[in-house]
């Protein structure tokens, strides 16, 4: 995390030249001179107010998990609050939002799950985000299920975010955002009673 008195100004540019620097050359040959660089501020700042690479990928991925939380939130609020099935698909479009599919972002999320694996700070940032995640599915799905099936089923959509996110970031043709909504829209009409569905539906068509 960045110290306090981190001029606000530094922020976006110390952040987006740590995504353009791991969208060029990777973490690994990014160095502190390079993203100082790509922001336009001395190697001096990143060291002193992050402490290196780490603190500085960190604060980057804050940044991003602060911005799908917000897509997220904002898929919700366009959806009513008693349509289920709208409302786990309105999560799965935040997390698929554009903002979420750039290019620099994409290798940011990579770059990170590879290093929270060996990194305490990022393992908890990742475990946070994981939970977070769980609980938005968890909370809409107790409302037409009982808690052991909120959670299997919140869990199985977790792995298909995940899972299709992953394989579309590593594939050439890139993450297929429609085919990811329509994977997962199959899988609840699977899960959820169809009284759910038919709900929901007369809800957008009433």
């Amino acid at each position: 995390m960045p110290k306090v008195g981190m001029p606000e100004i530094r922020k976006p540019q110390l952040i987006n030249a740590t995504m353009q620097a791991v969208n060029d050359v990777g973490l690994h040959k990014a160095s502190v001179s390079m993203i100082s660089g790509y922001a336009g501020v001395s190697p001096a700042i990143i060291n002193h107010y992050f402490g290196g690479k780490d603190g500085l990928l960190e604060a980057t991925m804050r940044s991003v998990l602060k911005e799908l939380s917000m897509a997220i939130r904002q898929q919700l609020d366009g959806v009513d609050k008693d349509d289920v099935p709208g409302r786990i698909i309105a999560i799965v479009k935040g997390n698929f939002a554009q903002e979420q599919l750039d290019t620099k972002v994409v290798k940011t999320w990579l770059t990170f799950w590879s290093h929270s694996m060996h990194k305490p700070q990022l393992h908890r940032l990742q475990r946070v985000n994981e939970q977070r995640l769980l609980s938005y599915l968890r909370r809409e799905l107790k409302r037409v299920t009982d808690h052991d099936r909120a959670v299997f089923i919140a869990q199985g959509v977790a792995a298909l975010i995940d899972g299709i996110w992953l394989r579309g970031a590593l594939s050439p043709e890139g993450i297929n955002k429609a085919l990811a909504e329509k994977l997962i829209i199959d899988y609840l009409q699977l899960q959820l009673p169809e009284s759910v569905w038919q709900e929901s539906q007369t809800r957008h068509t009433g």
